[in-house]
């Protein structure tokens, strides 16, 4: 079994769990009955999980997003589906591994699944970009919504990328018009969408299968205009103060419900989504299931008005107490 990876505020937890360990080895090497013993430690240790992970600082929420045992997308679609198929190619001549999507199936309805996909060790990172996409990507991604739009499947994405790649070559091949294709395409698809990030929603990188008629978001989860050691090196020259950054930039769930950004925030187990997999997916698919019965019960032209209507709202604000809510920029 591989070892987990502890971020620095889950350090406290490792003497416990530690204790907790040489109790069960103890248990099993002879017939001294621990059970309280050990029932004692492991309420205590569900406990302080409980505690650390509950007052998270936006900083420290960036860290767990970027867990490198976090569920990934391809994680979620196999946990979720009863069938996967997975689809290739632009048609252009590229096949991005940094995004991935295919044909799947949720009980009885069928659907079109894809988001961005990191590695879990440094040779699949490198593979796949992690998960930073190509034109490419953003391109197979657009020919696989219009091809779910053209057999009415419903459009399930999962956001999971610190932004789109910036390399020269992805300029050269038409980084933002790909992006910007999908933006304007995804608002005239008929079909519902839900987009659902899972971990680090970076910049127009997320936004590139992002626009969704209900965007959800994990509670450890981020989404950001940009990274803050971005931020912190533009705005302060100094990559030190991202903690600042991630502060002022508002990335969690709970600050982007509160703007009207997002629309629901899924709760993770203790400890985050790394700790506990499989109740991670169970809380995602009943998620899906239930926006999708509530987005197929609308008719489809109220569906489009709905979707178009909520990033019109998205970055409202007044000038002053007296301003006039008529004018509302």
């Amino acid at each position: 079994m591989a070892r987990r990876a502890l971020l620095d505020f889950e350090k406290p937890l490792v003497e416990l769990e530690e204790q907790i360990e040489q109790i069960r080895q103890l248990a099993r090497d002879s017939e001294v009955d621990v059970s309280q013993q050990l029932l004692q430690l492991e309420t205590l240790a569900s406990r302080r999980r409980e505690e650390i992970f509950r007052s998270l600082t936006p900083a420290q929420k960036m860290q767990v997003a970027r867990h490198p045992q976090r569920p990934s997308s391809l994680d979620y679609i196999q946990l979720i589906c009863d069938d996967w198929l997975e689809l290739h190619g632009d048609r252009r001549g590229s096949d991005d591994r940094a995004l991935v999507g295919g044909i799947g199936r949720i009980g009885d309805q069928p659907v079109l699944l894809l988001g961005h996909q990191k590695g879990r060790d440094t040779k699949e990172n490198v593979a796949r970009n992690f998960g930073m996409a190509s034109p490419g990507g953003y391109r197979k991604a657009m020919r696989l919504m219009e091809h779910a739009d053209r057999f009415r499947l419903p459009i399930l994405s999962f956001i999971d990328t610190p932004g789109a790649y910036a390399g020269v070559l992805a300029e050269e091949q038409g980084q933002g018009e790909a992006i910007a294709v999908n933006l304007r395409e995804m608002f005239r698809l008929r079909v519902p969408i839900i987009a659902t990030v899972i971990g680090e929603g970076g910049s127009g990188g997320a936004l590139g299968i992002g626009v969704a008629d209900r965007l959800m978001m994990f509670e450890h989860s981020v989404y950001t205009v940009a990274s803050p050691e971005a931020c912190a090196s533009i705005l302060w020259r100094d990559a030190a103060k991202a903690p600042a950054a991630a502060e002022a930039l508002k990335i969690t769930a709970a600050d982007l419900l509160q703007l009207g950004v997002i629309d629901v925030v899924l709760s993770e187990p203790a400890g985050g989504n790394h700790w506990a997999p499989l109740q991670a997916a169970a809380t995602l698919k009943q998620a899906l299931e239930d926006q999708l019965a509530d987005l197929l019960a609308l008719p489809e032209r109220e569906r489009l008005e709905q979707r178009y209507s909520k990033y019109r709202r998205m970055g409202r604000f007044l000038e002053g107490a007296s301003a006039d809510p008529s004018r509302v920029a």
